[in-house]
């Protein structure tokens, strides 16, 4: 055997199921090995920031890391902006970086980088391989940093010639880094503050804002009138019917800072404190008031379960947390805004959907408007990185393919990542997009205006124009077989929505909008 196969035998008996691939000639012994077993699909991608996107969704859904196979320096780079996204979503992830054989870095061909330089930047653990022989031990490793705490990026680089060299042995798996566990100092501390009577905000982050986790906040918010609060961008959030609901930190800095004025004390539990998501002139950077307290109780390699289990049980409370009922929202009109589209979509909704929200402009209201539908997981783009919404969608929808995806996605973001469409194809994942198009970096006239950059001229509103020349999604989506639709009224969205929530397979639905600020950015 060469490296190569002992490699991949050792990620199998680690328990890795799925390649997400975009590989080059310098990987072509770890294709083959993977052509020669039916124990690790792979998933071929045409884009590298595809590639790691769909690794973070697979992740997200799933809890244990797919591996990722991509080429050189420059491969690595193109993952970059996903791979962005799921270090702040912990997300579980093995990189697989083939680099030049050892002798040949020296005659500097023309894909010859710096590959470690470039892996450092959003990876927990890296390793370059020394040997065919050291390669399948380097293996088991990745995937035990991988899943050590509560998810991390592991990448391996792998020197061509240490794949098709000879090797004898794979390795069983090693045990990741446990969750460690909270002390009776901090739990102590916790359970101090909140009988204190001043006004608490239980602010939830990570594998907090999953339901079990939910259901002991809920109860201590139950207990103490504690309020249960969520970050602004959830890697996981689940919502709907029967979960306890969260009142999520708003996104504008603004409304955030109004938001969280009157809490004098917050208990972070796999949660950040929160601050802005940009600096703004005469805007301060943290959200929190002045005098408020920041108290860590949970973070997010923590066993965060068993912590708000102990702290539930330091409460008595005779009455089951409050839990969301099923409401949905009536169409207001039969214009196609973010409230309509969001009211449809809470209708048809069916129950253990995943949502993937890369809606940007669109994305609070639609969020406001789908608080009641039926249980759901909300997934958000945690780092801030457009093009994530449709890769992630394709993740997941890998991770668990009896669930129905619903991507939420604007248009100016889709065009980073739009090859997700062709693998979506492929792999009949069972998702369905709505194309909200407003021909515009819509979000952006936004922020112009917040950063009081001066009055814009043509030139500058050019600049967050997609209207020249119009984008013809439904004519991309139908390039790579899948079935595609254009709406410009409500009902037509209401009849395509439904139709597409009942069959199976991926249909992409374009939703023309108007360019103008929602109601909801500019309350």
């Amino acid at each position: 055997m060469n490296g190569a196969h002992t490699l991949l035998e050792t990620l199998m008996e680690a328990g890795v199921e799925v390649c997400f691939a975009n590989p080059g000639t310098s990987e072509m012994h770890l294709v083959t090995a993977i052509g020669k077993t039916d124990k690790v699909r792979p998933i071929l991608c045409l884009f590298e920031g595809v590639v790691s996107g769909a690794a973070d969704g697979y992740a997200r859904i799933s809890g244990k890391p797919a591996i990722t196979l991509l080429h050189l320096g420059p491969g690595y780079a193109n993952s970059m902006a996903n791979l962005h996204n799921a270090k702040r979503a912990n997300s579980a992830i093995v990189n697989i970086v083939g680099d030049h054989a050892v002798w040949h870095h020296q005659h500097d061909a023309p894909l010859t980088s710096d590959v470690e330089a470039h892996v450092k930047i959003h990876s927990h653990w890296f390793k370059t391989t020394t040997s065919a022989e050291d390669l399948s031990l380097a293996g088991a490793e990745a995937v035990a940093a991988s899943l050590s705490g509560a998810g991390k990026i592991a990448t391996l680089v792998v020197p061509a010639n240490h794949a098709w060299e000879a090797s004898s042995k794979s390795f069983d798996r090693i045990p990741p880094v446990p969750l460690s566990t909270i002390s009776d100092e901090r739990l102590e501390a916790a359970k101090r503050l909140l009988k204190n009577g001043k006004r608490t905000g239980l602010l939830l982050g990570g594998s907090a804002l999953q339901e079990q986790c939910l259901a002991y906040a809920g109860s201590i918010a139950g207990a103490t009138g504690a309020t249960i609060l969520g970050e602004t961008f959830p890697a996981c959030l689940q919502r709907g019917e029967g979960r306890v609901p969260v009142n999520r930190v708003p996104y504008f800095a603004e409304q955030a800072i109004e938001f969280l004025d009157e809490y004098e004390q917050l208990i972070l539990i796999g949660a950040p404190a929160p601050v802005a998501f940009f600096a703004y002139p005469g805007v301060k950077s943290t959200l929190y008031s002045d005098h408020c307290l920041i108290e860590e109780f949970a973070g997010r390699d923590d066993d965060i379960e068993g912590a708000l289990e102990s702290l539930s049980g330091s409460f008595p409370n005779n009455n089951d947390p409050a839990l969301q009922e099923y409401e949905v929202p009536d169409v207001a009109n039969q214009s196609l805004t973010p409230a309509t589209i969001g009211a449809v979509v809470c209708r048809h909704m069916k129950e253990e959907s995943i949502v993937v929200d890369e809606a940007i402009s669109s994305g609070l209201e639609l969020y406001a408007q789908t608080i009641g539908a039926k249980k759901h997981d909300w997934l958000a783009i945690t780092g801030g990185s457009i093009g994530y919404g449709l890769p992630v969608a394709l993740g997941a929808g890998i991770a668990d393919p009896d669930r129905k995806i619903i991507a939420l996605q604007a248009d100016g973001s889709a065009m980073y990542t739009l090859q997700a469409l062709w693998s979506m194809s492929r792999e009949e994942i069972d998702v369905v997009i709505v194309l909200l198009n407003n021909s515009s970096y819509n979000i952006l006239n936004v922020e112009l205006l917040r950063t009081r950059s001066g009055e814009p001229n043509a030139k500058t509103l050019s600049m967050l124009d997609l209207s020249d020349p119009v984008i013809d999604w439904v004519k991309i989506a139908q390039s790579m077989k899948v079935e595609a639709y254009k709406v410009d009224q409500i009902d037509e969205f209401n009849d395509k929505f439904s139709m597409a929530m009942e069959r199976s397979g991926p249909c992409l639905i374009e939703v023309i909008m108007s360019q103008e600020i929602g109601e909801a950015i500019k309350r």
